[in-house]
C-alpha cells in the first residue's frame, strides 16, 4: 500500500491536519488531526509502498514497544487512513 500522493500535512493553530474534499454538494470539507505518531508514520512511509509490518516496525523503533502492540498500533492508524480515503492499495 502507499500513502495517497495527493495528501498534504498543513499546520493549524500549531496541529498537523489534512483536509479532506467534500463528498457532495452540501458536504462540508473535513479535517483529520494527525497526533505525533500518525506524523512519525506518515514521514517515514510516504513517497514509497509499504506493508502494515513495516509500519508496526517504524512504531516498535521508535517506542521501544512490544511487536504485538506496535502491529496493533499500525492497523489502526491504517485503518483510519484507510476510512479517510488517505491510502492507497
Amino acid at each position: 500500500m502507499r500513502i495517497d500522493s495527493k495528501v498534504k500535512i498543513h499546520t493549524v493553530a500549531g496541529e498537523k491536519v489534512v483536509f479532506l474534499p467534500a463528498q457532495g454538494a452540501t458536504d462540508m470539507n473535513r479535517v483529520v488531526a494527525f497526533n505525533g505518531s500518525a506524523m512519525l508514520l506518515y514521514d517515514a512511509l510516504r513517497g514509497r509502498n509499504f506493508s502494515l509490518e513495516e509500519a508496526a516496525e517504524v512504531l516498535a523503533d521508535r517506542y521501544h514497544i512490544a511487536g504485538t502492540q506496535a502491529l496493533s498500533d499500525a492497523e489502526a492508524w491504517l485503518d483510519d487512513m484507510r476510512r479517510h480515503g488517505l491510502v492507497l492499495p
